[in-house]
């Protein structure tokens, strides 16, 4: 079980680094293997989340990417390695003890609602929450990064998400910029960085490598390709910024593992344990938050024990805020609320899933989120033009 390194080795740790840069702070220590003091050289710096970039992926590349010759070594993500918790650390520079966002299925009890968090909605589908009047600020209380740092901000990202309500409340203080394309990614990234002569901080996301690893599976020959047309667009984008004095730093939120159909634990083959559940299942497939009935603790645990346990771990879920899982410090008052009774942390490959009314997608081959080596380390990649 492999486990976020928050005392220096965590990409929240990388986000201490920047803010103390541009003359802010987070309470995290900075990151080990790259200070404050390095970044601070640099007029531009650019942070480029290439999302599902596992580490293990990147070197098993080494002959391939020239990304490998800027690798200054690996990270940790967050618990959990998925999107909506380690985006959110990019964007807060908090952990998940504080920002509080835990998953892709996240029940919100402020209105009562199990939700798919980052696109701000109900998991059956529906309308974003803000067109019912919901203010994603009543869930997402910590301030955006952009408002830490004393500089000119960026936010780059793709047009159907550049105005979520997600990413307008983490893109405070900073210009959003929207693109279409990988050519339209980079190309905004030259623009933010051209913009002027002061100093400036430039967030770009890019998700297509990982829904290409969810749907056919990282290594597959769609992904491999698609990876290998960013780096070599990245190459571009270097020779292009020469003279620029910018420090590119390129990492990701978590990596992935490839899922065969046959490790789908299904709960509508386990009854006896759904029944003890007052709440679908929240977090993710490879890391389960479950809400019990009181009444029925004895039944989920025995069930869970006897006919589980070559498939994941059964924590009670104040163990995992107690050993530091979510990150340091005190938590968010909301955190607790968002992780259910018990944890279910699945072994080796195996992931588990519920339905509800309405859900129609097709399960994926490629999962992240939980505690293998693939899921949990990304790369730094550091490139000085």
């Amino acid at each position: 079980m492999y486990l976020p390194d928050y005392h220096g080795g965590s990409i929240v740790n990388l986000m201490s680094s920047i803010a103390r840069a541009f003359g802010g702070k987070t309470p995290y220590q900075e990151l080990k293997i790259l200070s404050s003091k390095e970044i601070k050289k640099f007029r531009n710096v650019a942070l480029v989340v290439i999302d599902g970039l596992g580490y293990e992926y990147l070197k098993d590349q080494v002959n391939k990417s020239k990304l490998n010759n800027y690798l200054r070594g690996s990270m940790t993500s967050v618990f959990l390695p998925t999107t909506a918790c380690a985006v959110t650390t990019f964007l807060t520079g908090v952990a998940p003890q504080q920002h509080a966002f835990t998953g892709w299925f996240m029940l919100l009890k402020e209105i009562g609602i199990v939700s798919k968090i980052l696109p701000f909605s109900p998991r059956f589908g529906g309308k974003p929450f803000s067109s019912e009047g919901f203010d994603i600020k009543k869930v997402l209380d910590q301030q955006a990064f952009f408002k830490r740092i004393k500089s000119r901000n960026y936010s780059i990202n793709h047009r159907d998400i550049a105005y979520s309500d997600f990413t307008k409340r983490m893109s405070e203080n900073s210009k959003i910029l929207a693109y279409n394309s990988l050519n339209g990614f980079f190309s905004k990234i030259k623009k933010a960085i051209r913009s002027g002569k002061e100093k400036k901080y430039i967030y770009a996301y890019w998700p297509e490598f990982d829904s290409l690893s969810h749907k056919y599976g990282a290594y597959h020959k769609k992904s491999n390709r698609h990876f290998l047309e960013i780096d070599r667009k990245i190459d571009n984008l270097v020779k292009d910024l020469r003279g620029t004095n910018t420090l590119l730093i390129i990492t990701a939120d978590h990596g992935s593992i490839t899922t065969p159909l046959t490790r789908i634990i299904k709960l509508e083959d386990h009854p006896k344990m759904n029944e003890c559940l007052s709440l679908p299942l929240c977090g993710e497939g490879r890391v389960a938050y479950c809400y019990v009935h009181p009444d029925k603790t004895k039944q989920f645990e025995d069930y869970v024990n006897k006919n589980l346990n070559k498939y994941c771990y059964l924590f009670r879920s104040q163990e995992l805020i107690d050993r530091h899982f979510f990150g340091l410090f005190s938590s968010n008052p909301k955190l607790r609320d968002k992780i259910g009774d018990y944890v279910l942390i699945l072994k080796e490959d195996y992931i588990i899933k519920d339905k509800i009314k309405n859900e129609k997608k097709e399960p994926h081959i490629g999962h992240h989120g939980g505690v293998s080596r693939e899921e949990m380390f990304v790369p730094l990649i550091l490139i000085k033009v």
